[in-house]
């Protein structure tokens, strides 16, 4: 049986069907449909595939326009927008039954040298000295609805360890900001191009459900309504996902029945790897079976 980060390499492996189409498998992980960070990690892939050049991402910038479904493959077709000396950027449009679910631009830039400053790590405990979250007693489990005894009873590529651990179930208000640790459980090989994909799938964890810390609410709360809108990643210096890093998230504003969320991600050596940015839906309804018929991306 193949492990789940094994899972996850291969998911992010794509068929390629001509020069610019692409097509990826989509994978259960507990969520009723299609996670985003699935959709954003292949679509980075895709991209990095029709470069000839060992060019890294810097930036993407993408928009989740329809929820995707886990039981389909999703095809990715690519525009080669431009090739300068420098920089390259790609647009990546992601279409399911004929449909357009996502659409991103990405843009890619030669290894070079320039001034540097970055704002410092956060004080935090190592991911030593914080404990695993404990597992969800079975007799809590049964009682909780379908969507979410799916995803808590799922076994993921990502550990996760939270510096200030939040009871979803039952989620008290506080301050809108957290900071995560998080590393694969396994090692997977040097490839740049390969991490790179790997964090824009594990960015989209944590960020958006930092907006729902002062108003007492969470995504397993069967009255909540929930899904990216759009995400935003900045790469900004070379990491491993294999190794632990530090996910330090604010939520500077919720309105409109919508909340943005910022991250940053640290290395152990508190250096600024990435930068991470994403608006999404948070909408409460009296109804729970209207919430749970509204499709969340990620």
């Amino acid at each position: 049986m193949s492990s789940p980060v094994t899972e996850l390499v291969e998911l992010l492996s794509l068929e390629r069907l001509e020069d610019n189409l692409f097509r990826g498998q989509s994978r259960d992980i507990g969520t009723k449909y299609v996670f985003g960070g699935q959709v954003l990690g292949q679509a980075l892939a895709a991209a990095q595939m029709t470069l000839s050049s060992p060019r890294g991402a810097h930036s993407l910038h993408a928009y989740f326009l329809r929820a995707g479904n886990i039981d389909a493959p999703i095809v990715y077709q690519l525009d080669r927008t431009r090739d300068g000396g420098s920089f390259s950027v790609r647009r990546v449009t992601a279409i399911q039954h004929g449909q357009v679910i996502f659409f991103m631009a990405a843009s890619f830039q030669e290894q070079e040298g320039g001034a540097e400053h970055q704002l410092p790590m956060p004080t935090v405990p190592p991911p030593e000295d914080i404990e695993p979250a404990a597992a969800v007693p079975e007799k809590v489990l049964a009682k909780l609805p379908t969507k979410v005894q799916r995803w808590l009873s799922r076994t993921g590529p990502f550990e996760f360890r939270h510096v200030y651990p939040r009871d979803e179930l039952n989620p008290p208000r506080r301050p809108p900001h957290q900071q995560v640790w998080f590393k694969l459980c396994d090692r997977v090989p040097d490839d740049p191009r390969l991490h790179q994909a790997l964090l824009a799938y594990a960015s989209d964890f944590q960020l958006l459900g930092t907006a729902t810390f002062p108003h007492g609410i969470s995504y397993y709360q069967p009255n909540v309504q929930m899904a990216s809108l759009d995400h935003a990643l900045w790469f900004h210096r070379p990491f491993r996902v294999d190794e632990w890093l530090l996910y330090s998230i604010d939520s500077p504003s919720a309105q409109a029945s919508r909340g943005l969320a910022r991250g940053q991600i640290y290395d152990r050596q508190g250096r600024l790897v990435a930068s991470t940015a994403q608006e999404g839906l948070i909408r409460v309804v009296g109804d729970a079976a209207a919430a749970r018929a509204v499709p969340a991306q990620g």
